[in-house]
């Protein structure tokens, strides 16, 4: 028929249509229905017409109608029309919250744990959708829950370690090997004296040491075969750190510890500043007023900011005498120029103003800030040619021009601003100024500047009370890393100084200025300014600023936070932020994750319906291993980890997965389960970083044959290589 439904058609066949006049000339609705009803009778329109009467007038058949009554809808559930904002969606129903391992090509490095805090305030909060993974129906997710488990590795899950089922195993005295055959070939070669020259291997990295792999149950160890019932995918997410450093940093602070949100304006407004972005306060910060006391730093702080050490800063004779030959094969003593300021014994200073009510910063002390310039004379040492000192309230105290005592060889003028011609008439020598700033400096006198040890050596002189813009400033990568003083006036004074540098130099005055307004900040601000935890805040804060779904802003409903960790019983703390569980071992753990997902009963301190967010820790894996001492102190680093057998391994393992699995049977639907082990094995770095301790402090006091320890460029790449390793962790990640 379809062949011919574009014909014209005939004239016959439209002199035969008028011709046919028996009938109505209209088909009515009526006759189209009958003609429906009776298909046996529906061979042509007019046998059909034939078997009834129609009337005259309307052409419709005639007789009674059928009425035909549409049926009602089906009313919605009370459950469905109660609350829907507030219903948990069933397994059948197409909004219940989902992951999705999609297009995993478009990673090309390991996750981080900031990813997913960010896919946890994704799921609760005002986060960003995360490029990783595929969330479905985010806003349906009712908790989270997120386990810090160390001692998980990467190898468990790659066959590098193979578990053995604990029942079967019937001796239990093997012992797990630490590291492969060639990495114990190089921790042999950094134990020795005698050290080889072959090259450590390249650390290269391919897809699959980034992409995250499936889990399947055939492929893995028995003690691990429930993770595969629970989770997906194996997620490989490196610790955060600093490879060219080599340092690992905390992996609890970077998942508890949130980035302030940015608005759209913000986020315009910093790709079109040229100088360093200002400082962001977290919604909830508070100023709070600190005494300039509280920021003098500690001995260890000026030992490891290599400050030559005033005698007043140890406590005991053996730490004095020890100072004292550190000194003198330093040439740091009065015999080589250098003096102490007049303090004796930090115990016997009377602080005035000790007991200030903090309307004086100062604490009653006389606060200086001091900054010199330098140029280079014989022998390639730095000499001091400016001194400039100004007072707490921007009085200048000292201001002088010094001739150094040896034949000046560089003026260093686009940095000192120093020349030939400014220098022809000085007669002020070094012991001049010593002299003036023994009469200045006393106990009660604090000297501020930015890397103030640099400038104390150029004076040759000590003072135990000090405090280092460059320090309560700290980096953002932490140290050894140091901002530069104008990158502090422009982020947090915006004030831009050292215009001249690179052509007449600076002006310490300015920069003395700067140094002194930055402490004045911070004492206005409170201890926190200027650190990560200024440009930062909880991750329980920021969800306690947030409303839980189906609940009106005007029922004061926030989003709950419970932190279930090792801990006293007394340490137990309720605020506004979180709620702290603290246990004693693993079990205690369980329990109390239970509870914070759960809530008390009775409601006394978790509320009825329980915790929007809990993050909890379990540690005896991470004990059993020795993952929990870093070997961050030369006592432990002495002391060799005993390395499990691979049968307390084993068990320790298996009873860790069925705590994680007793977690997650509890767990309501649409909750987000996470699981994260931090970092990879740390003990190697650890002992290697001792070591490059070691050897640094007594490099600085004994002859190279007299070193017990040696670092080359071998065990630096061994440090390297151990930092990459204890970065590498292992994460997971469902919804229930």
């Amino acid at each position: 028929m379809g062949r011919y439904r574009h014909r014209k058609r005939s004239r016959s066949q439209y002199e035969k249509d008028d011709a046919i006049d028996t009938h109505p000339p209209n088909i009515g609705l009526g006759a189209t229905l009958l003609q429906l009803q009776t298909p046996d009778q529906a061979g042509d329109l007019d046998t059909a017409k034939s078997s009834h009467d129609y009337d005259s007038d309307s052409g419709y058949p005639s007789g009674d109608w059928e009425i035909v009554v549409r049926q009602p809808k089906r009313r919605k559930s009370s459950q469905t029309t109660k609350d829907p904002k507030n219903r948990v969606p069933s397994k059948k129903e197409n909004n219940r919250p989902g992951l999705t391992f999609a297009e995993l090509h478009k990673l090309h490095s390991s996750l981080k744990i900031f990813d997913l805090q960010g896919l946890v305030l994704y799921c609760l909060a005002d986060g960003v959708s995360p490029q990783w993974i595929s969330v479905r129906h985010h806003a349906q997710v009712r908790k989270a829950v997120v386990l810090l488990v160390p001692g998980l590795e990467r190898d468990m899950f790659q066959g590098a370690i193979k578990l053995p089922d604990p029942a079967s195993i019937i001796g239990g005295d093997q012992i797990l090997p630490a590291t492969s055959a060639s990495e114990e070939a190089q921790v042999q070669r950094c134990s020795t004296t005698e050290l080889p020259n072959e090259p450590l291997p390249s650390l290269r990295r391919s897809p699959d040491d980034y992409l995250p792999f499936p889990l399947i149950l055939e492929h893995l160890s028995t003690p691990l075969k429930p993770l595969a019932k629970i989770f997906t995918h194996f997620l490989p997410v490196n610790a955060p750190g600093d490879d060219r450093y080599y340092k690992v940093h905390s992996p609890l602070q970077a998942m508890l510890t949130s980035p302030i949100p940015k608005s759209q304006e913000d986020r315009k407004a910093e790709r079109l500043m040229k100088t360093p972005r200002p400082p962001r306060e977290s919604p909830l910060w508070k100023d709070e007023r600190t005494l300039i006391t509280s920021f003098i730093a500690s001995k260890e702080d000026l030992q490891e900011n290599e400050y030559v050490m005033h005698p007043a800063c140890f406590d005991n004779d053996r730490g004095r005498e020890d100072n004292m030959i550190r000194r003198r094969f330093a040439k740091q003593l009065k015999e080589f120029g250098w003096v102490d300021t007049k303090v004796k014994i930090l115990e016997n200073v009377e602080i005035p103003g000790s007991q200030n009510d903090g309307s004086d910063l100062t604490a009653g002390r006389t606060v200086l800030a001091l900054d010199c310039e330098m140029c280079q004379v014989e022998g390639d040492e730095y000499a001091l040619t400016r001194i400039s000192i100004i007072g707490w309230n921007g009085e200048v105290v000292m201001d002088e021009l010094v001739m150094p005592d040896k034949p000046i060889t560089n003026y260093l003028t686009q940095y000192s601003g120093m020349t030939a011609a400014k220098l022809s008439s000085v007669t002020t020598l070094l012991p001049d100024i010593q002299a003036r700033l023994l009469d200045l400096l006393n106990a009660n006198t604090i000297l501020i500047g930015h890397s103030l040890n640099a400038d104390l050596n150029a004076m040759k002189l000590t003072h135990p009370f000090i405090i280092d813009t460059s320090i309560i400033y700290p980096h953002p990568r932490g140290p050894p890393l140091k901002s530069s003083l104008k990158f502090l006036a422009q982020k947090y004074l915006g004030r831009d100084i050292q215009q001249n540098h690179g052509s007449t130099g600076h002006d310490s005055i300015e920069d003395a200025t700067a140094c002194l307004d930055l402490v004045k900040q911070k004492c206005e601000k409170g201890t926190k300014w200027g650190t990560s935890e200024a440009s930062g805040e909880s991750i329980f804060t920021r969800l306690s600023r947030m409303h839980r779904p189906g609940t009106a802003k005007s029922e004061n409903t926030y989003r709950l936070g419970v932190r279930v960790d090792y801990g006293r019983k007394d340490q137990k703390i309720r605020g506004p932020e979180k709620l702290w569980i603290p246990c004693s071992n693993d079990e205690e753990v369980v329990d109390g994750v239970k509870r914070a997902v759960l809530g008390d009963n009775d409601g006394a301190v978790i509320p009825g319906g329980g915790a929007d967010f809990t993050w909890a820790r379990l540690r005896e894996l991470e004990n059993l291993r020795g993952w929990a001492n870093d070997n961050r102190n030369s006592e432990s680093s002495d002391t060799p980890t005993i390395e499990p057998s691979l049968a307390e391994l084993s068990t320790a393992v298996s009873q860790t997965v069925k705590n994680i699995d007793s977690i997650h049977a509890i767990l309501p639907p649409c909750t987000l389960f996470i699981v994260y082990s931090g970092t990879g094995d740390p003990r190697e770095m650890g002992r290697l970083q001792d070591m490059r301790r070691r050897f640094k402090k007594e490099y600085a006091t004994k002859k190279w044959d007299e070193l017990s320890v040696r670092w080359t460029d071998v065990e630096e790449q061994a440090l390297r290589k151990a930092c990459t390793k204890a970065r590498r962790g292992a994460g997971f990640v469902t919804i229930t």
